[in-house]
């Protein structure tokens, strides 16, 4: 029988909160009935919005705060006055043990700040990444690290590749997620000496419930070529908002194309269920949904301009990493490889 799982939901971060919040998490309950939800904002805005989801309402649970961490507000900031903010308490209830999982569609950077000063990294771990689905031709794949740590050396990769197979494992189920490092090239020579000697940590480590192929390059991201791809921060971020317009410059572009002369529209409609179909699978509210791995305790990020659709999306893959035990399975891998982290040290200093 599946675990019920409770959600501590940042009602007030994003673009569209509380609205789109409310009306999000209202369609991620009729995917899984028996989730409760611990609501943290303003109570005034929140209760009439729950007052039209009769069934969500006696699920959820209402904890009053009129603190709220904005989205111009710094790291630093919110460090300091952020602890008791919906973002701060909906983190704080992770720590207590009453909820699984905490979601937010708030400031970014804050919400990375107070995750790791609240809840701490794992044991073995000694940055925390995120990472989130990317629609490719074969269906998703997972990057990471996009944008938690701008400089990384070899162990931090390894961490990485670990933390990446088993969200694929408990989110896409794949049992045994195909990984690789992305480089400049696919030749064993390429690249810098961190990504190099977490290659050879990688190919070492036989017990891990991955298969690591080795390197691919930036064309083999939307290729699908494997389903989890590891890199540094700076790398990631650049690569994930390059995808994202490229799907906008496409939309926009195929668009242009169908109103331009009578026989186009004549052809659009012709083509509309393909192109819908094209629109669905790029569309990022259905790909919705970063989470922070390596902290004690699960944290999912919504995109902050994401619809309510796509903030039900984000839930829904909190619950199956809550009902999967996600946490659990990264403890055990990390087991896997006690001693080849020395050697990753070494190899990287060399």
């Amino acid at each position: 029988m599946a675990k019920e799982v409770t959600i501590a939901v940042d009602a007030m971060g994003g673009d569209h909160a509380p609205g789109m919040v409310i009306e999000g998490i209202a369609q991620a309950r009729t995917l899984f009935p028996g989730t409760r939800f611990h609501i943290y904002g303003d109570e005034a805005q929140i209760k009439p919005l729950l007052e039209a989801h009769q069934e969500l309402a006696a699920a959820s649970e209402v904890f009053h705060t009129e603190e709220v961490v904005t989205s111009d507000m710094k790291p630093s900031q919110a460090l300091r006055r952020g602890r008791n903010s919906s973002m701060g308490l909906a983190l704080q209830a992770v720590k207590d043990g009453s909820a699984d999982v905490a979601i937010s569609a708030g400031n970014t950077g804050a919400l990375m700040a107070l995750s790791k000063f609240i809840l701490r990294t794992m044991p073995g771990i000694d940055r925390p990444a995120l990472t989130s689905p990317l629609p490719t031709l074969r269906g998703e794949s997972v990057m990471l690290d996009l944008g938690a740590n701008v400089e990384c050396d070899a162990n931090n990769l390894v961490q990485f590749a670990i933390m990446g197979a088993a969200y694929v494992r408990t989110v896409l189920g794949l049992s045994n997620p195909t990984v690789a490092l992305l480089n400049v090239g696919v030749e064993d020579l390429k690249g810098k000496d961190s990504i190099r000697a977490a290659a050879e940590v990688l190919r070492a480590s036989e017990h891990l419930p991955l298969q690591f192929t080795g390197f691919v390059e930036g064309n083999d991201i939307g290729a699908g070529v494997v389903d989890v791809v590891v890199t540094d921060g700076f790398t990631g971020n650049v690569a994930l908002k390059m995808a994202e317009g490229t799907a906008r410059l496409m939309t926009e572009l195929l668009g242009r194309a169908f109103r331009s002369s009578i026989s186009t529209k004549l052809g659009y409609l012709l083509s509309r269920h393909g192109l819908r179909s094209l629109r669905d699978h790029l569309d990022p509210n259905n790909h919705n949904g970063g989470v922070f791995l390596g902290l004690n305790g699960l944290v999912m990020k919504s995109h902050g301009g994401a619809n309510a659709h796509g903030f039900a999306s984000a839930v829904t893959s909190a619950i199956d990493m809550a009902q999967n035990d996600l946490i659990r399975l990264i403890s055990e891998d990390l087991e896997q490889i006690p001693a080849d982290s020395a050697d990753t040290e070494a190899a990287g200093a060399a």
